[in-house]
């Protein structure tokens, strides 16, 4: 199992911005077939070193994680977050 799981701080931190991005990440779930387990979340902390949203999405495999960069829902969702964010950061390990 593949756990990739990305943060993102977004340009304009309101609640009402933060609950948009919410939306269009967990709109992808059920619609693409590889990505088995998606869990997104906010910050409640709030600190200068925060970020806004985090993301967990789990694969079956490295080949799967490729073909979810690729997916065209994923790619609707890159359109809108390289439109709102400020930063982003990711990691992915074997899980």
């Amino acid at each position: 199992m593949i756990t990739h799981i990305v943060l993102f701080k977004l340009k304009d931190r309101s609640p009402e911005a933060i609950a948009q991005t919410v939306q269009v990440l967990k709109d992808m779930e059920g619609k693409i077939d590889v990505l088995k387990h998606i869990e997104v979340g906010t910050d409640i902390v709030h600190s200068e070193r925060s970020y806004d949203i985090g993301l967990i999405t789990r694969f079956e495999s490295m080949e799967a994680l490729g073909a979810y960069q690729v997916h065209p829902v994923h790619q609707k969702v890159i359109e809108h977050i390289t439109q709102v964010r400020e930063a982003s950061v990711s990691v992915d390990f074997e899980s």
